[in-house]
C-alpha cells in the first residue's frame, strides 16, 4: 500500500482510503502525491504534483477543493474522494462546474465500517 493511501489530518477526520478502493484509481490515473495524507501538514501550502489523490478531511473540505480547483488550472489532473454532499456551497463553488463526477454506488467502508455518508469521486 502506498503512502498516498492515508488521506486524512485530524481523529476526527481519520478515514483512511479503502486499499482496493485506491489501488483502482491509482491503476488508472497513476498518483504522484496526496497533499493531505493521516498525520501530514503543509498540503495547502505547497505546490502539487501532476497527478495528485485527495481525500480532504471532511469537516472542511472547502480549502482543499477550491486549491484541487486552482492546481487543475495548470495542467495537473486532481483526483477527489469526497463526501457525495451536493447541496453545499462548496459543492456547488469548487466542485460542479469544474469536476467530472463519479458516482459510487453504495456507500464506501472506511477504517471497516461503512461510511454514514455517500461518497463521490471528483476529477478535475
Amino acid at each position: 500500500m502506498s503512502d498516498f493511501t492515508l488521506s486524512r489530518r485530524s481523529r476526527s477526520d481519520s478515514w483512511i482510503t479503502p486499499k482496493g478502493l485506491y489501488e483502482k484509481l491509482d491503476a488508472e490515473f497513476h498518483f504522484d502525491d496526496d497533499p493531505c495524507p493521516i498525520g501530514g501538514h503543509g498540503g495547502l501550502e505547497r505546490s502539487w504534483g501532476q497527478v495528485i489523490f485527495l481525500n480532504p478531511p471532511y469537516s472542511d473540505p472547502t480549502p482543499w477543493v477550491r486549491k484541487a480547483y486552482e492546481e487543475s488550472r495548470g495542467g495537473k489532473t486532481i483526483v477527489g474522494l469526497l463526501r457525495g454532499d451536493t447541496s453545499t456551497r462548496w459543492f456547488h463553488d469548487w466542485v460542479l462546474p469544474y469536476a467530472e463526477l463519479r458516482f459510487i454506488k453504495g456507500r464506501v467502508r472506511f477504517n471497516g465500517r461503512p461510511a454514514p455518508f455517500a461518497s463521490i469521486i471528483a476529477i478535475w
